[in-house]
């Protein structure tokens, strides 16, 4: 489920999940940012002190070569109605499907919501587009862009490393700024988009857990998802495929109680037994 599934998912959003941000651009139009503009002085005062120069550049408030072509390549995608440091909804879906060629209805858009580290799905930041960009050591056209994020989506359901960088900033793209978790419907969407091709399939020989966790949700949740159970439903999720009898569960494990109730429903609900021991001489 991508985007347009979301949006349809979820009608008190507003448009999708992508216009929820809407609002807050048109808040940022050029005039309207000082309070933000106020900050990033702060910030780049910080790192300033502890990296000799703004922006992380090289030199003492010199960007590099590659930074300044970034800076340039991110002017370049902006609307006319873009704030001067986002490229609003609009701009943003254009860069995407068009520039970049990615499919908005799988986890394809959550690889570059990473690589530009995206403060929510629809919005990129200059800081992000530039130092993003910059950490990957990719050359700054979109040409290449598009190339490297291909090559990442092809790796996505083999590269746990990369897959468990997309999961975790899905997280923070994905709930409010002002909040520490998201919704239950919000949550399983998100899981339904990154378990699924192109991502990594949350799915052994005998069981599709994907399905088996909805269940669960569906039938014993109702609280929020915080930030300790989304990383650690990723973790649970890898030691299933290792064991999908689930016997490296323990009582006295430190998984958060949502899957302990998880294992205990798998074990009562769907007869899922650990592996016994055979004792007999």
């Amino acid at each position: 489920m991508g985007w347009k599934g979301m949006k349809t998912a979820l009608p008190s959003r507003g448009l999708s999940l992508w216009s929820s941000k809407k609002k807050t651009d048109v808040k940022q139009q050029p005039g309207d940012g000082t309070k933000d503009k106020d900050k990033d002085k702060d910030k780049d005062k910080i790192r300033s002190v502890f990296f000799g120069g703004s922006n992380g550049g090289s030199g003492a408030g010199t960007p590099s070569p590659l930074e300044g072509d970034l800076n340039k390549l991110f002017d370049s995608l902006r609307g006319s109605s873009d704030n001067k440091d986002h490229m609003g909804i609009d701009s943003t879906t254009s860069y995407l499907t068009e520039t970049l060629g990615v499919n908005p209805e799988n986890a394809e858009l959550l690889v570059v919501m990473e690589i530009v580290q995206a403060p929510a799905v629809g919005e990129i930041t200059r800081k992000g587009f530039v130092d993003g960009w910059k950490s990957t050591g990719v050359q700054a056209t979109n040409k290449d862009h598009a190339k490297h994020i291909k090559s990442l989506v092809k790796k996505l359901s083999t590269d746990q490393a990369l897959f468990k960088k997309v999961y975790r900033h899905t997280f923070v793209a994905a709930k409010e700024q002002d909040q520490k978790a998201i919704s239950l419907e919000y949550a399983q969407i998100y899981w339904e988009t990154l378990f699924a091709p192109p991502g990594w399939q949350w799915a052994s020989q005998n069981h599709n857990w994907l399905e088996l966790w909805n269940s669960f949700l569906a039938a014993k949740w109702t609280r929020s998802v915080n930030k300790d159970m989304w990383n650690m439903t990723l973790e649970f999720a890898y030691k299933s495929l290792e064991d999908e009898t689930l016997s490296f569960w323990s009582e006295d494990g430190a998984w958060p109680s949502v899957l302990d109730e998880f294992v205990a429903w798998c074990r009562e609900e769907k007869g899922i037994k650990p592996e016994t021991m055979d004792t007999d001489a």
